[in-house]
């Protein structure tokens, strides 16, 4: 049932027409996948997670991304994998069941309508998480959507 709630589709951080990256989150996680440029072998790109910033990267060269983030993270169960020409960097949330408008401070924030969106997902995960034997896919939230860090005493961290 927990699949029913995670993300539908990516969001997307474009900049002069070219997509940057896409990005996905759930309670406790934020995901940035990047198309890698073809005829460059896996072991040139590196990607440096920090509390705060993420750079990523072809060693030698410029860096790709080099930016603060959004939120912190947990470096130690943050990480990034290469599959299928894509650069899959998972960074796991400080404060779960945070709503990020961006993984990138000040870049590619969603709108008013997508983050409340967002919220709400979030928040009937948090529900799914909490009541394991409810099937939450279907509800519906009428109006403002209250914060799933702190709605009814806050997350439980079991």
């Amino acid at each position: 049932m927990a699949e029913k709630l995670a993300p539908e589709k990516r969001h997307s951080f474009v900049h002069d027409g070219k997509t940057i990256f896409e990005w996905d989150q759930t309670l406790e996680e934020v995901n940035i996948y990047i198309n890698l440029p073809p005829n460059v072998h896996s072991k040139q790109f590196y990607c440096k997670i920090q509390s705060k910033h993420v750079e990523v990267g072809i060693k030698g060269n410029p860096p790709y991304l080099n930016h603060d983030l959004t939120c912190p993270v947990k470096t130690d169960s943050s990480f990034w994998t290469l599959e299928d020409d894509i650069m899959h960097i998972t960074m796991q949330k400080r404060d779960k069941g945070q709503t990020w408008a961006s993984p990138i401070l000040g870049e590619g924030q969603l709108d008013a309508y997508s983050s409340d969106l967002e919220q709400k997902r979030l928040m009937l995960q948090r529900f799914q998480e909490e009541n394991p034997g409810f099937d939450f896919s279907q509800a519906q939230f009428t109006g403002n959507c209250p914060d799933p860090r702190t709605f009814m005493g806050g997350i439980r961290n079991d």
